[in-house]
């Protein structure tokens, strides 16, 4: 049959020739309809997603670094406040699923800050921002010994112009692996 329409559930019409690109999170199956003059076939195709590389022993430090920084995405604060944005949840939920497969991984969780507001009240708010985010990958399965916290305020800023855009990204909670 040559189709003039293929359509895939989810994702909508597609190219009937060449190729779709798809990038699930989970595992899924795909149902696609093909319709062309000889009429219509349907179709199904099973896509399984497989957790992150693990970082083996062997590897360059890096390599791992890399590795690392590919699975483990630092979080983003709103003004004034450690509360663990909801699209912040996601991130730590995949972050602990990371470190769940790599145990032999420790973390510095770094809280940072924008730099409005007294030094001593940035501090504070970098602590509890780092502590929110040990917090919750804790309550996902991490051993609370591989997380060691750590402010710095407005001191380390990711960004320094002085807008909302730049004070965003300077409002997170960063993390490196730990090499102590």
């Amino acid at each position: 049959m040559d189709a003039t329409s293929v359509s895939i559930d989810g994702i909508g019409p597609v190219p009937t020739a060449g190729v779709k690109t798809v990038t699930p999170t989970q595992s899924t199956t795909y149902r696609m309809t093909a319709t062309g003059p000889g009429g219509s076939v349907d179709a199904s195709a099973d896509v399984t997603v497989n957790g992150a590389p693990a970082i083996s022993v062997g590897t360059t430090p890096e390599s791992q670094d890399k590795i690392f920084h590919e699975n483990v995405q630092d979080i983003f604060f709103d003004y004034d406040t450690y509360d663990i944005r909801s699209d912040a949840q996601a991130t730590l939920a995949k972050d602990a699923d990371f470190l769940a497969k790599n145990s032999n991984i420790k973390i510095v969780i770094g809280g940072y800050c924008d730099e409005r507001g007294s030094d001593e009240y940035n501090l504070a708010l970098g602590q509890n921002r780092a502590d929110a985010a040990k917090n919750a990958l804790v309550t996902a399965g991490v051993a609370a010994s591989r997380i060691r916290v750590v402010s710095y305020g407005k001191e380390k800023p990711f960004c320094t112009q002085s807008d909302e855009q730049c004070w965003q990204l300077n409002r997170r909670a960063g993390f490196t692996m730990d090499t102590q």
